[in-house]
């Protein structure tokens, strides 16, 4: 299933609402979606290099606006719409170290788990579930999707065409690795203190510490 939706995100860079598709991919993934924005944006930088900003800034705010939808969803529907989201998607088991990650840390770990493989949407459901000061949230995630999609259209604006041959070139070897990226963003969940070997209070978090 992770492979057909793959591939569909892939075909939208083709399309003729190709820019009406990256927004929404980027929207969608900050809240539910499991296939992260990024093999969308870089077909359409690829095409379109001297438009790789536009194309980052429009993942950019898309990624933050469904950031908020997240948010809205953790803090108004998270019973209702909430588990079900991240129990389809395999992050159920580790709401509680994210939870309580984000309660002692807070912008800190928007800032560096938004900009890693870790769904995005793990963060932005548990944010709104804990009540995240919102302007805390939405500066940091401004921050951390600016980041990431940014640097890539700066990256193809300025070196389309070097990056465009070495693409071509490997682009199926590519395509793999970020197949490979998507699922370690998930399995990196399990590491969402970004320690190893180490234990704290929050890495072996519960419900009953959330709540």
């Amino acid at each position: 299933m992770l492979n057909r939706l793959y591939q569909w995100t892939l075909a939208k860079a083709a399309h003729r609402h190709a820019e009406r598709w990256l927004f929404a991919v980027s929207f969608m993934e900050s809240s539910f979606f499991p296939i992260p924005p990024h093999p969308l944006l870089g077909l359409m930088c690829l095409a379109r290099p001297e438009r790789a900003i536009r194309f980052g800034l429009i993942c950019t705010i898309a990624s933050v606006l469904g950031g908020l939808f997240g948010y809205a969803i953790g803090y108004f529907l998270y019973e209702a719409i909430g588990t079900q989201i991240l129990n389809a998607l395999g992050l159920a088991e580790k709401f509680p170290v994210a939870a309580c990650y984000l309660r002692d840390y807070g912008a800190e770990i928007i800032l560096i788990k938004g900009a890693t493989p870790i769904p995005f949407k793990l963060i932005t459901i548990t944010a709104g579930f804990i009540g995240l000061p919102l302007f805390t949230f939405l500066w940091a995630s401004i921050l951390s999707r600016g980041f990431q999609f940014m640097l890539v259209g700066i990256l193809f604006w300025k070196f389309g065409r070097p990056i465009k041959a070495f693409i071509e070139k490997y682009l199926a070897l590519l395509s793999a690795a970020f197949l490979i990226l998507i699922v370690a963003g998930f399995l990196a969940v399990s590491a969402l203190s970004g320690t190893q070997g180490k234990s704290d209070a929050c890495s072996s978090a519960t419900m009953d510490r959330v709540r």
